[in-house]
């Protein structure tokens, strides 16, 4: 497979300048100082995230035509997608460490910065070997279909942070004070440099994603093989995925359905993988089904409210060391 990419040089150098500048313009400035995110805020710039990535989705369909647009709203809103069902862990890991809410948005940020670091290693290594190995897009196919199956048939399983192999392991090597220190991920205490439970909700959140990029990087070379439509609508549907956890914090509980029509979305990414060699469905048709398939699941959940449940993840302390 040769993959070939619209993204000239000056085009990525320039990309990746403007979400450098963004993230310290929402860094050093409107988020300087350490503060609960309310719903308003949130909301706020969750529209100026998703204007942003319209304006680019513009930019690319005047610049590249209408493929290379439909392709990026189309991995645009299956990232988005996975991004909104990826909420709920980050909602149960807060819980678990009892993170105060002035504290969450400062682990949301640099958990996104490695985030980012880690989604363009993926989608490096991903490129590499479709080019090199052309089975592997049907290895990815297969995963994609699996997963999808899984999401429609398992059940509500709880989400438990404290048996992440990772936490244990930072939690071995670094010596680890009980309390919260402001936004600090250590402290000096008696000559000892010891690590805060800030620091260990970040390893968890950075973990996570590794988990998330496993599913999400497949399902976008599903849609378009250009490394850089992939990085970009990656990008964008991440750096949104802050605001919208305080902008949906409270009604993640309502998209009980979702997981159904993500199933359905990476089962169908996955076929449009495996039969690519026979027929190559059209990015129309692919933008279709998403949407459909997606906004079928969000209207249900809204006609149809969860029952009330009493197993919400509680905590009073952070979590023990």
């Amino acid at each position: 497979m040769h993959l070939e990419s619209v993204g000239t040089p000056g085009l990525w150098i320039g990309f990746t300048l403007f979400v450098l500048a963004m993230l310290a313009l929402d860094l050093g400035v409107f988020h300087r100082r350490a503060h609960e995110i309310k719903v308003k805020e949130a909301l706020r710039w969750t529209f100026v995230w998703i204007g942003l990535a319209l304006a680019f989705n513009l930019g690319i369909y005047f610049w590249f035509g209408s493929e290379c647009a439909l392709e990026f709203l189309t991995g645009y809103l299956i990232e988005k997608a996975l991004s909104v069902d990826n909420l709920f862990v980050f909602l149960v890991i807060f819980s678990y460490f009892a993170v105060p809410p002035a504290l969450q948005h400062r682990v949301l940020l640099w958990g996104i910065l490695g985030a980012l670091v880690m989604r363009a290693l993926f989608i490096v290594l991903g490129a590499a070997l479709l080019q090199t190995f052309h089975w592997v897009i049907f290895l990815f196919g297969g995963f994609l279909l699996l997963t999808g199956i899984k999401l429609l048939f398992q059940r509500e399983d709880s989400v438990h942070p404290e048996k992440n192999p990772v936490l244990r392991l930072v939690k071995r090597v670094i010596p680890t004070v009980s309390d919260y220190h402001g936004t600090h991920f250590f402290v000096r205490e008696s000559g000892r440099l010891l690590a805060t439970p800030l620091l260990l909700v970040l390893v968890v959140v950075e973990a996570t994603d590794i988990v998330f990029a496993v599913d999400s990087i497949p399902a976008i070379f599903a849609v378009t093989d250009d490394p850089f439509i992939v990085y970009t609508s990656n990008v964008f549907a991440i750096l949104g995925l802050r605001a919208l956890y305080f902008a949906l914090a409270a009604a993640l509980g309502r998209f009980h359905y979702l997981k159904f029509g993500l199933g359905l979305v990476l089962a169908f990414v996955g076929i449009k993988m495996l039969i690519t060699d026979f027929y190559k469905i059209p990015i129309v048709i692919s933008l279709a089904v998403v949407v459909g398939l997606l906004g079928t699941s969000m209207l249900a959940s809204w006609l149809w409210p969860p029952r009330r449940r009493h197993s919400s993840p509680k905590r009073t302390s952070p979590a023990p060391t």
